[in-house]
Protein backbone atom coordinates (compact mmCIF):
# COMPACT_ATOMS: atom_id res chain seq x y z
CA UNK A 1 0.00 0.00 0.00
CA UNK A 2 2.83 2.41 0.90
CA UNK A 3 4.59 1.59 -2.37
CA UNK A 4 1.44 2.35 -4.40
CA UNK A 5 0.99 5.63 -2.53
CA UNK A 6 4.59 6.65 -3.16
CA UNK A 7 4.20 5.87 -6.88
CA UNK A 8 1.03 7.97 -7.06
CA UNK A 9 2.71 10.88 -5.29
CA UNK A 10 5.69 10.64 -7.63
CA UNK A 11 3.44 10.69 -10.68
CA UNK A 12 1.53 13.70 -9.37
CA UNK A 13 4.78 15.54 -8.71
CA UNK A 14 6.10 14.69 -12.18
CA UNK A 15 2.86 15.95 -13.77
CA UNK A 16 3.09 19.22 -11.81
CA UNK A 17 6.70 19.71 -12.80
CA UNK A 18 5.88 18.96 -16.43
CA UNK A 19 3.01 21.46 -16.40
CA UNK A 20 5.26 24.15 -14.92
CA UNK A 21 8.09 23.37 -17.32
CA UNK A 22 5.70 23.62 -20.26
CA UNK A 23 4.21 26.82 -18.87
CA UNK A 24 7.66 28.39 -18.54
CA UNK A 25 8.52 27.33 -22.09
CA UNK A 26 5.38 29.04 -23.42
CA UNK A 27 6.27 32.19 -21.50
CA UNK A 28 9.80 32.17 -22.94
CA UNK A 29 8.40 31.69 -26.46
CA UNK A 30 5.96 34.58 -25.96
CA UNK A 31 8.75 36.88 -24.80
CA UNK A 32 10.83 35.95 -27.85
CA UNK A 33 7.82 36.54 -30.15
CA UNK A 34 7.27 40.00 -28.66
CA UNK A 35 10.84 40.97 -29.50
CA UNK A 36 13.02 39.29 -26.91
CA UNK A 37 15.79 41.54 -25.65
CA UNK A 38 14.45 44.53 -27.62
CA UNK A 39 11.13 44.17 -25.81
CA UNK A 40 12.93 43.96 -22.46
CA UNK A 41 14.83 47.21 -23.06
CA UNK A 42 11.79 49.16 -24.31
CA UNK A 43 11.90 52.41 -22.33
CA UNK A 44 8.67 54.13 -23.34
CA UNK A 45 5.69 53.74 -25.64
CA UNK A 46 3.02 55.99 -27.19
CA UNK A 47 -0.27 54.51 -28.43
CA UNK A 48 -2.56 56.80 -30.44
CA UNK A 49 -5.94 55.98 -31.89
CA UNK A 50 -9.69 55.76 -31.35
CA UNK A 51 -10.95 54.93 -27.86
CA UNK A 52 -14.48 53.76 -27.08
CA UNK A 53 -15.97 53.53 -23.60
CA UNK A 54 -19.12 51.59 -22.74
CA UNK A 55 -21.67 51.53 -19.96
CA UNK A 56 -23.90 48.48 -19.68
CA UNK A 57 -22.83 47.40 -23.18
CA UNK A 58 -23.92 50.74 -24.69
CA UNK A 59 -21.43 53.18 -26.22
CA UNK A 60 -20.97 56.03 -23.74
CA UNK A 61 -17.93 57.80 -25.16
CA UNK A 62 -15.77 58.12 -28.27
CA UNK A 63 -12.59 60.16 -28.51
CA UNK A 64 -9.10 60.41 -29.83
CA UNK A 65 -6.77 58.82 -27.28
CA UNK A 66 -3.04 59.06 -26.67
CA UNK A 67 -1.60 56.76 -24.00
CA UNK A 68 2.03 57.37 -23.08
CA UNK A 69 3.88 54.85 -20.92
CA UNK A 70 7.32 55.00 -19.34
CA UNK A 71 8.99 52.02 -17.65
CA UNK A 72 11.05 52.76 -14.56
CA UNK A 73 14.35 51.05 -13.68
CA UNK A 74 14.00 47.92 -11.56
CA UNK A 75 15.41 48.44 -8.04
CA UNK A 76 18.26 46.40 -6.64
CA UNK A 77 17.37 44.43 -4.62
CA UNK A 78 14.12 43.52 -6.36
CA UNK A 79 10.91 44.68 -4.67
CA UNK A 80 8.13 42.17 -5.45
CA UNK A 81 4.91 43.81 -6.62
CA UNK A 82 6.47 47.27 -7.05
CA UNK A 83 4.72 49.41 -9.67
CA UNK A 84 7.57 50.42 -11.96
CA UNK A 85 5.71 52.40 -14.59
CA UNK A 86 4.20 55.83 -15.16
CA UNK A 87 1.32 56.42 -17.54
CA UNK A 88 -0.38 59.47 -19.04
CA UNK A 89 -3.75 59.11 -20.75
CA UNK A 90 -4.98 61.99 -22.89
CA UNK A 91 -8.35 62.07 -24.62
CA UNK A 92 -9.39 64.51 -27.33
CA UNK A 93 -7.64 66.29 -30.17
CA UNK A 94 -5.59 68.57 -27.93
CA UNK A 95 -3.44 66.47 -25.58
CA UNK A 96 -2.67 69.57 -23.48
CA UNK A 97 -6.33 70.26 -22.63
CA UNK A 98 -6.59 67.42 -20.12
CA UNK A 99 -5.14 64.10 -19.06
CA UNK A 100 -5.13 61.36 -16.48
CA UNK A 101 -1.75 60.69 -14.90
CA UNK A 102 -0.69 57.64 -12.89
CA UNK A 103 2.64 58.06 -11.15
CA UNK A 104 4.40 56.65 -8.10
CA UNK A 105 1.30 55.10 -6.56
CA UNK A 106 -0.90 58.16 -7.15
CA UNK A 107 -3.38 59.24 -9.80
CA UNK A 108 -4.50 62.68 -10.97
CA UNK A 109 -6.97 64.21 -13.37
CA UNK A 110 -5.22 67.19 -14.95
CA UNK A 111 -7.12 70.18 -16.37
CA UNK A 112 -6.46 73.88 -16.77
CA UNK A 113 -7.69 74.30 -13.18
CA UNK A 114 -5.00 72.03 -11.75
CA UNK A 115 -4.47 68.42 -10.72
CA UNK A 116 -7.27 66.65 -8.88
CA UNK A 117 -6.38 63.39 -7.06
CA UNK A 118 -8.29 60.41 -8.38
CA UNK A 119 -10.40 58.31 -6.01
CA UNK A 120 -8.33 55.69 -4.19
CA UNK A 121 -10.45 52.88 -5.70
CA UNK A 122 -9.56 54.08 -9.21
CA UNK A 123 -5.85 54.13 -8.39
CA UNK A 124 -5.98 50.70 -6.74
CA UNK A 125 -7.84 49.24 -9.72
CA UNK A 126 -5.20 50.66 -12.08
CA UNK A 127 -2.40 49.23 -9.96
CA UNK A 128 -3.94 45.75 -9.79
CA UNK A 129 -4.72 45.77 -13.52
CA UNK A 130 -1.11 46.72 -14.28
CA UNK A 131 0.40 44.08 -11.98
CA UNK A 132 -1.79 41.43 -13.66
CA UNK A 133 -1.07 42.66 -17.21
CA UNK A 134 0.86 40.07 -19.24
CA UNK A 135 2.96 42.68 -21.08
CA UNK A 136 3.94 44.36 -17.80
CA UNK A 137 4.75 40.99 -16.25
CA UNK A 138 7.02 40.08 -19.16
CA UNK A 139 8.70 43.51 -19.26
CA UNK A 140 9.10 44.26 -15.55
CA UNK A 141 8.31 41.32 -13.25
CA UNK A 142 9.94 38.11 -14.48
CA UNK A 143 12.89 38.50 -12.12
CA UNK A 144 10.65 38.62 -9.04
CA UNK A 145 10.86 35.53 -6.81
CA UNK A 146 7.92 33.20 -6.42
CA UNK A 147 6.42 33.27 -9.91
CA UNK A 148 4.73 30.04 -11.08
CA UNK A 149 3.85 29.41 -14.73
CA UNK A 150 1.40 26.53 -14.87
CA UNK A 151 0.26 25.12 -18.22
CA UNK A 152 -3.50 24.57 -18.13
CA UNK A 153 -4.75 23.31 -21.48
CA UNK A 154 -4.84 23.61 -25.24
CA UNK A 155 -8.04 25.23 -26.47
CA UNK A 156 -9.59 27.13 -29.39
CA UNK A 157 -10.26 30.86 -28.94
CA UNK A 158 -11.82 32.87 -31.78
CA UNK A 159 -11.08 29.98 -34.16
CA UNK A 160 -7.40 30.00 -33.22
CA UNK A 161 -5.60 27.21 -31.31
CA UNK A 162 -4.22 28.60 -28.06
CA UNK A 163 -2.16 27.39 -25.13
CA UNK A 164 -3.45 28.49 -21.73
CA UNK A 165 -1.05 29.31 -18.89
CA UNK A 166 -1.96 30.33 -15.33
CA UNK A 167 0.60 32.81 -13.95
CA UNK A 168 0.79 33.25 -10.17
CA UNK A 169 3.15 35.65 -8.41
CA UNK A 170 4.65 35.46 -4.93
CA UNK A 171 1.71 37.39 -3.44
CA UNK A 172 -0.77 34.93 -4.97
CA UNK A 173 -1.97 37.26 -7.72
CA UNK A 174 -3.14 35.08 -10.59
CA UNK A 175 -3.81 35.81 -14.26
CA UNK A 176 -4.69 33.25 -16.92
CA UNK A 177 -3.31 34.00 -20.38
CA UNK A 178 -4.21 32.51 -23.77
CA UNK A 179 -1.24 32.37 -26.19
CA UNK A 180 -1.79 31.73 -29.90
CA UNK A 181 0.00 28.52 -30.80
CA UNK A 182 1.33 29.68 -34.18
CA UNK A 183 2.55 33.20 -33.30
CA UNK A 184 3.17 32.57 -29.55
CA UNK A 185 1.62 36.00 -28.84
CA UNK A 186 -0.90 36.75 -26.04
CA UNK A 187 -4.50 36.82 -27.29
CA UNK A 188 -6.53 36.98 -24.08
CA UNK A 189 -6.03 37.34 -20.35
CA UNK A 190 -8.38 36.86 -17.40
CA UNK A 191 -8.02 37.72 -13.73
CA UNK A 192 -10.36 38.25 -10.79
CA UNK A 193 -10.41 40.94 -8.13
CA UNK A 194 -12.63 41.73 -5.16
CA UNK A 195 -14.89 44.75 -4.99
CA UNK A 196 -13.46 46.73 -2.05
CA UNK A 197 -16.92 47.41 -0.62
CA UNK A 198 -19.08 44.38 -1.42
CA UNK A 199 -16.18 41.86 -1.65
CA UNK A 200 -17.89 40.54 -4.77
CA UNK A 201 -15.60 38.62 -7.15
CA UNK A 202 -15.22 40.59 -10.41
CA UNK A 203 -13.86 39.14 -13.65
CA UNK A 204 -11.50 41.37 -15.68
CA UNK A 205 -10.82 40.30 -19.28
CA UNK A 206 -8.58 41.82 -21.96
CA UNK A 207 -8.32 40.70 -25.59
CA UNK A 208 -5.33 41.61 -27.78
CA UNK A 209 -5.19 41.45 -31.59
CA UNK A 210 -3.77 43.03 -34.76
CA UNK A 211 -0.14 42.86 -33.72
CA UNK A 212 2.38 44.90 -35.69
CA UNK A 213 6.10 45.56 -35.57
CA UNK A 214 6.56 48.88 -33.77
CA UNK A 215 10.31 49.04 -34.16
CA UNK A 216 13.28 46.68 -34.16
CA UNK A 217 11.13 43.56 -34.12
CA UNK A 218 9.03 44.55 -31.08
CA UNK A 219 5.42 43.40 -31.54
CA UNK A 220 2.47 45.25 -29.98
CA UNK A 221 -1.33 44.82 -30.32
CA UNK A 222 -3.12 47.63 -32.19
CA UNK A 223 -6.53 46.46 -30.96
CA UNK A 224 -7.28 46.05 -27.24
CA UNK A 225 -10.70 45.27 -25.78
CA UNK A 226 -11.61 45.06 -22.09
CA UNK A 227 -14.64 43.64 -20.30
CA UNK A 228 -15.57 43.73 -16.64
CA UNK A 229 -18.04 41.29 -15.05
CA UNK A 230 -19.01 40.15 -18.54
CA UNK A 231 -19.75 43.65 -19.88
CA UNK A 232 -17.67 45.52 -22.45
CA UNK A 233 -16.12 48.64 -20.91
CA UNK A 234 -13.31 49.83 -23.23
CA UNK A 235 -11.84 49.42 -26.71
CA UNK A 236 -8.70 50.99 -28.18
CA UNK A 237 -7.87 50.83 -31.89
CA UNK A 238 -4.45 52.37 -32.42
CA UNK A 239 -3.47 54.15 -35.62
CA UNK A 240 0.14 54.29 -34.49
CA UNK A 241 2.34 52.86 -31.75
CA UNK A 242 5.88 54.13 -31.28
CA UNK A 243 8.55 53.11 -28.77
CA UNK A 244 11.75 54.57 -27.34
CA UNK A 245 10.92 58.20 -28.12
CA UNK A 246 12.86 59.66 -25.17
CA UNK A 247 9.69 61.21 -23.82
CA UNK A 248 10.15 64.30 -21.69
CA UNK A 249 9.93 63.98 -17.90
CA UNK A 250 7.24 66.65 -17.68
CA UNK A 251 4.77 64.33 -19.38
CA UNK A 252 4.88 61.97 -16.40
CA UNK A 253 5.37 64.33 -13.46
CA UNK A 254 3.26 67.13 -12.01
CA UNK A 255 4.80 70.58 -12.51
CA UNK A 256 5.97 72.03 -9.22
CA UNK A 257 3.76 75.11 -9.66
CA UNK A 258 0.59 73.15 -10.53
CA UNK A 259 -2.28 73.64 -8.12
CA UNK A 260 -3.43 70.47 -6.33
CA UNK A 261 -7.22 70.47 -6.10
CA UNK A 262 -9.35 68.82 -3.43
CA UNK A 263 -10.41 65.23 -4.19
CA UNK A 264 -14.01 64.76 -5.22
CA UNK A 265 -16.22 63.33 -2.49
Amino acid sequence: MKIVLLICLSLCTADAQTAQDRGKRIIDEALAALGGERFLVMQDRVESGRAYSFYREQLSGLSRATISTRYLPRPNPIVPGALLVRERQSFGKDERSGAVLFMDGNGYEITFRGARPLPSQTVERYQESTLHNIFYILRQRLAEPGFIFDFQSTEVFENQPVEVVAITDGDNRKVTVFFQRSTKLPMRQVFYRRDPQTRERIEEVAIFSKYRDVGGGVQWPFAIQRTRAGEKIFELYSDSVTINQNLADNQFLLPAEMKILKPLK
